[in-house]
């Protein structure tokens, strides 16, 4: 399911279940130790195709891993995306406000944000985050229910 259906440029995050302990190698970055809980990435879409091309990509298995998101998105599934359309990226803002969020922790430094000044773009929770917690309006879409075993 893709939840994104217009080709405009925008800004998402992709909640994330892990149901395991395990040590995933993230490329070149190191290696992030998973725990049981929820993963939130922020990132954003100004290429070909906008939000719906990135999520398209990010919803499938990648077969040759890209982006980090590619290498963590082998051990955990996608819940739900947050997004919202604009030329404006909101990714940045974002990864700074998760990381004050109460419950909020960075698994791994620079995850997802090595062509950037932010700390992480990947954050820990232990329960699932709601798209409320972010400071702009998003449109949610849920990838996977709540309960479900996809």
């Amino acid at each position: 399911m893709i939840p994104a259906t217009r080709t405009e440029p925008g800004t998402y995050a992709l909640v994330l279940a892990a149901t395991k302990k395990m040590v995933v190698t993230i490329g070149q970055l190191g290696e992030v130790r998973l725990r049981p809980g929820f993963y939130v990435y922020v990132g954003s879409a100004f290429g070909s195709g906008g939000v719906r091309a990135r999520l398209n990509h990010h919803l499938r298995p990648a077969a040759r891993p890209y982006w980090h998101i590619d290498y963590l998105r082998m051990h955990a599934l996608v819940q739900e995306v947050w997004y919202c359309y604009g030329r404006v990226s909101w990714e940045h803002e974002w990864a700074q406000h998760l990381e004050t969020v109460p419950g909020a922790s960075i698994p791994l430094p620079k995850f997802g944000a090595s062509d950037c000044r932010c700390r992480s773009h990947l954050f820990f929770f232990r329960s699932r985050p709601l798209g409320d917690v972010l400071p702009r309006k998003v449109e949610v879409a849920a990838v996977c229910p709540k309960g479900s075993s996809c």
